[in-house]
């Protein structure tokens, strides 16, 4: 079977401890990658408001991997969240062509939120000395 780009979100339960919430995302990841997933990125979101109370929560601790693996793996791991009670939600989206792209530039620099500027050094030169000059 062929390997396709995924992301997953998890939410987990408010009442977690920072311990217990890494502990739980590393059993995850090492599931995953026991099932044959190639982990790309993870990011901790943390402790968020949410849209709408889930079972009577009204935040939740955000976690998101990148990973590319099989669908058999992806199965594996919706079914392990939902038997899981500290998971309250979870979502699983298969990337297409664009994110792939997109999450590799935010993974370089190149975009996002910290996209770094792209300024050439000449411009900022001849803007130091005009604001020099006028003074």
């Amino acid at each position: 079977m062929q390997t396709k780009n995924f992301e997953t979100v998890f939410i987990f339960t408010p009442v977690f401890k920072d311990s217990e919430v890494k502990e739980a995302i590393k059993a995850y990841v090492s599931f995953m990658k026991e099932q044959g997933a190639e982990i790309l990125e993870e990011d901790l979101w943390g402790l968020k408001q949410l849209a709408y109370p889930i079972k009577k929560k009204t935040t939740g601790i955000y976690f998101v991997t990148e990973y590319r693996a099989t669908g058999e793996v992806v199965d594996a791991l919706e079914l392990k969240c939902r038997r899981d009670t500290a998971v309250l939600r979870f979502l699983t989206v298969r990337l297409d062509k664009y994110a792939i792209k997109y999450n590799d530039d935010k993974r370089k620099g190149l975009a996002g939120r910290n996209r770094k500027k792209a300024a050439a050094p000449a411009e900022s030169e001849e803007n130091a000395e005009s604001a020099e000059g006028a003074e």
